[in-house]
């Protein structure tokens, strides 16, 4: 009975799957070319710079490094810089970006758990009847398993795993800032909002005056009546206005404690900067280098899945070679549990096996061609990743550009409208024309104020959406501009 008990559980043993890997493919995955943005592969280079990679996606890199807090403070606005810090500490999805990094390198190790043995122990009381009269016993079986990983299939596996822990790290630098653009942005939208409204409540009390006037005007049969409801019409118009700008205003507030992971109830505590203060002095150069493109965390991680794609061909491929098991057996058992460990109730044993697929269905075929597919998908997002990154650099820069330039002409304007204003004091002065004109001079100097007000702030986002493009390493693309 124990020796055909232990040959049962040695051939389980020997019959059990485990497939081994190697990497069969001399080129799968490397660096790229960055002339051509073509993934270009070198075993022994990608061996030497695995290391560095590795470095780069630190998970213990210091956040704060991620947002440049340095750029920020070219707003010279210690309260935006706050804002900013308070998001990296209670941003709820910062926090769920790290967790995920905690979850895919967990995912690591349980994927390693595969290239290593495996040792199982158990106790199993029973009572049975063979061959007479029936009796109680007890066993304590302890089996180990391991798969002979010649061919570096698993090891593969694992590797492919990694590749999405790393991706995980980019994906985490990537939101925080993001994060860090989207608290600049929405802040100084709020100040920007806070100009307009004291323009516009300066525009209503023109036209509330205007339209005063006008009925008084009505009254006296100087005006007519089409031209009072006109006023009437524009008065509401500019109170309606202002009350739009007011709930935009707190709506961004309400978006702006959101990001810095507190309650949209607390807005009221919510300070910001002077807008006549608030201007950028750091330098935005006229071009930069390619090289940033390849800093960005949205090109790291395309290429970490083209190499993760890449290493699923070769674990794929492999799957079409033989496996190797290796298996033991220590097994007690006895009717007594008091001579449970002695060495006549023991029984031991150790095996292997070798067995090769033949005939799968066309399973492990598809399985390699499908991830043949998803690498040729891998590759041509890298290139399309690469692509989109170059012109959202070159889109930054011209808006930026392009905007300066439309800011500078409507100062012109608005110097026009200021010279224009001061002649039409001297003359309301000197009794050459009515208050109702003056008031009408006033308001259009207020709209062109607000016009040059939206296209300041309009500069101030623009380089906000310069530092997001450039992934935040805005000292390293001014040096390599300046050289």
């Amino acid at each position: 009975m124990k020796k055909f008990l232990s040959f049962a559980i040695i051939t389980s043993l020997a019959l059990s799957y485990t497939v081994p890997v190697l990497a069969i493919e001399d080129t799968i995955v490397g660096s790229a070319d960055k002339s051509t943005g073509i993934v270009v592969t070198d075993k022994k280079k990608e061996k030497k710079t695995k290391k560095n990679k590795s470095q780069k996606v630190s998970p213990q890199k210091n956040k704060y490094e991620y947002v440049n807090l340095e750029w920020w403070k070219g707003f010279n606005d210690d309260i935006l810089s706050g804002y900013i810090v308070k998001a990296i500490e209670n941003n709820k999805d910062l926090k769920m970006a790290t967790l995920t990094i905690d979850e895919y390198y967990q995912n690591v190790k349980a994927q390693r758990a595969n290239e290593l043995p495996s040792i199982q122990a158990g106790f199993m009381p029973g009572y049975a009847k063979v061959f007479g009269s029936s009796a109680g016993s007890f066993a304590l079986p302890i089996i180990a398993n391991y798969e002979l990983d010649l061919f570096g299939k698993n090891h593969n596996k694992t590797d492919s795993i990694k590749k999405l822990w790393e991706s995980s790290i980019l994906d985490e630098r990537a939101a925080y800032i993001s994060i860090a653009a989207a608290v600049g942005s929405t802040y100084i939208d709020i100040v920007r909002h806070d100009a307009l409204i004291d323009l516009q409540e300066e525009i209503v009390d023109l036209r509330k005056e205007i339209f005063e006037i006008m009925s008084v005007s009505n009254a006296e049969g100087i005006v007519s009546t089409s031209d009072l409801v006109k006023a009437n019409q524009a008065y509401i118009s500019g109170v309606t206005d202002l009350t739009d700008l007011k709930k935009k205003r707190t709506k961004l507030l309400h978006q702006l404690a959101v990001l810095v992971g507190d309650s949209p109830n607390n807005i009221e505590e919510y300070k910001r900067i002077d807008y006549n203060s608030l201007a950028f002095s750091g330098v935005i150069p006229e071009y930069v280098s390619s090289e940033i493109v390849l800093q960005r965390p949205d090109y790291l991680k395309a290429e970490k899945m083209l190499e993760k794609a890449g290493l699923d061909v070769r674990a794929a491929r492999k799957e079409l070679f033989p496996t190797i098991n290796l298996g033991g057996m220590l097994f007690f058992n006895s009717k007594y549990l008091e001579s449970l460990f002695t060495t006549s109730n023991m029984l031991w044993g150790f095996g292997g096996g070798l067995f090769q697929p033949l005939f799968m269905g066309g399973r492990l075929k598809a399985n390699l061609k499908a991830k043949k597919i998803a690498y040729e998908k891998s590759l041509k997002n890298y290139e399309k990743v690469n692509l989109t990154s170059m012109q959202e650099v070159n889109d930054s820069l011209v808006t930026v550009n392009m905007d300066k330039e439309k800011l500078s002409k409507q100062k012109e304007i608005q110097a026009l409208e200021e010279k224009d204003f001061a002649i039409s004091q001297v003359r309301f002065n000197e009794g050459v024309i009515a208050k109702l004109d003056l008031n009408q001079m006033e308001e259009n100097l207020l709209s062109v104020n607000k016009m040059v007000y939206e296209t300041e702030f309009d500069c101030l986002v623009n380089y906000i959406s310069y530092y997001k493009a450039v992934a935040a390493k805005t000292d390293t693309t001014s040096a390599a501009a300046q050289s």
